[in-house]
């Protein structure tokens, strides 16, 4: 078996083994099991069937990690994206009054779109025209995003009216859970323990048991439920209106420069990047998820998209696809241990994604910070992602920035053709 594992994902290639891989992708699908559960919740909303939207995520999510980890030979993982699932769900189908069925329907175009820009290497283009600065921002940026995640789902910080932000109830047994398990979990990481992060989610859980935070298991196996009331349920009959194509170009931009931004800013801090700053295999990797998008739309979920709390398999090891191969195998395993994977809560996590965000901020030390035109659109990939709560706003800010910065700074040569497409598409989408 070790042989076999060896020569598909080339794991001394990598600087890795077995059980390094095995505990990463774990890792992952702890930090991003809460999908399960949130995105039938979400869509549920429009008239969906929850129980089937259980299974259609599970199923979706293991499909396109597994295709990522077999044909990229990366350690990320993909599931229906979130922010996507409630525009699928609070605008286009409640806000618009769509029919869920429409709503899928654009999924779907949006997922061939996808495959058509991976097959001409549209995608690939974009990532490798983006500055390495940015790049390198990118990561940053995604790890303040990761850990302002994490402290939102401890209650550590919450919404405020007056300030937007604020310091939540210390006295709230969850946000306690939370802080226990951050201190935990660091004394695992300083102690150098392996699966560090992991270990500390279970013990985390098990403390929340008595403290009322963890529910307690409804049992262990149980059956899941059929996707047949979900299961290509599609509409064509107005895929030529004006309404289909903003609300599928919508979709079609968060689930770009989402993933765009994941692959490159856990890449960047994997030292995934070559010396150009291109992203090998970058073209199978963004297969995976605009296949996962077509076939999630046919199971009856929305947009699949590469999960940014893959960062938290890389922090603890991951390099290949068989940290991927770990997490796709676990979503499949859910669908029969629902009652025992679903019971993780958010404040069991949380410290893992805090500490995760530390992790993904050593390459600002490859930022150059000395050069405005370079330091500035940085400054702005980073900062935006977490306040604005996409990955993708930063990505536009950061490389707006940089055009104009350029620009008019009289740098033009160091702006190539697809830096000046971007920017145009970015100024129609602000415009639209």
């Amino acid at each position: 078996m070790n042989a076999f594992l060896e020569k598909t994902f080339k794991l001394r290639e990598n600087k890795t083994d077995v059980k390094t891989e095995i505990m990463a992708g774990i890792t992952t699908f702890m930090t991003m099991a809460y999908i399960i559960i949130v995105n039938p919740l979400f869509l549920s909303e429009t008239g969906m069937d929850k129980g089937a939207l259980f299974t259609s995520t599970c199923i979706a999510a293991a499909f396109a990690t597994l295709i990522m980890a077999f044909y990229a030979n990366y350690p990320f993982a993909l599931a229906p994206g979130m922010g996507l699932n409630a525009f699928f769900a609070f605008t286009v189908v409640l806000g618009m009054k769509y029919s869920w069925q429409f709503a899928l329907t654009a999924v779907f175009i949006e997922g061939i779109i996808f495959i058509i820009l991976t097959f001409f290497n549209v995608r690939e283009a974009i990532i490798n025209s983006m500055p390495m600065n940015i790049k390198h921002a990118v990561s940053v940026g995604i790890g303040l995003f990761i850990a302002f995640i994490g402290l939102a789902n401890a209650g550590i910080v919450v919404s405020n009216e007056a300030t937007k932000v604020a310091l939540g109830n210390m006295g709230d047994p969850k946000v306690v859970l939370a802080l226990i398990g951050l201190l935990i979990t660091g004394i695992l990481l300083a102690k150098n323990v392996k699966g560090a992060l992991l270990i500390g989610i279970v013990i985390t859980t098990i403390i929340g048991l008595p403290l009322g935070v963890t529910p307690k298991p409804s049992g262990i196996i149980s059956a899941p439920p059929s996707i047949a009331p979900i299961f290509f349920k599609l509409d064509f009959s107005k895929i030529f209106t004006l309404d289909m194509v903003v609300i599928m170009f919508t979709f079609l931009f968060v689930d770009l420069f989402d993933t765009l931004g994941t692959l490159v800013g856990v890449a960047s801090k994997a030292d995934m990047l070559d010396k150009e700053g291109k992203l090998p295999r970058a073209k199978q990797a963004l297969f995976a998820d605009a296949v996962g998008t077509t076939f999630g739309a046919i199971l009856g979920t929305s947009t699949v998209t590469t999960y940014v709390e893959s960062a938290a398999g890389v922090a603890e090891g991951g390099r290949t696809g068989l940290t991927a191969l770990t997490t796709g195998i676990f979503f499949i395993l859910a669908l029969l241990f629902s009652p025992i994977l679903t019971i993780v809560p958010g404040a069991a996590t949380a410290p893992a994604l805090i500490l995760v965000g530390l992790f993904m901020m050593s390459p600002i030390k490859k930022i150059n910070l000395d050069d405005f035109t370079e330091a500035i659109p940085a400054f702005l990939t980073i900062i935006m992602m977490p306040l604005t709560y996409s990955i993708a706003e930063g990505i536009v800010f950061g490389i707006l920035s940089y055009v104009f910065l350029k620009v008019l700074t009289g740098r033009t040569k160091e702006v190539s053709i697809p830096l000046y497409i971007l920017a145009v598409l970015f100024i129609l989408k602000f415009a639209m």
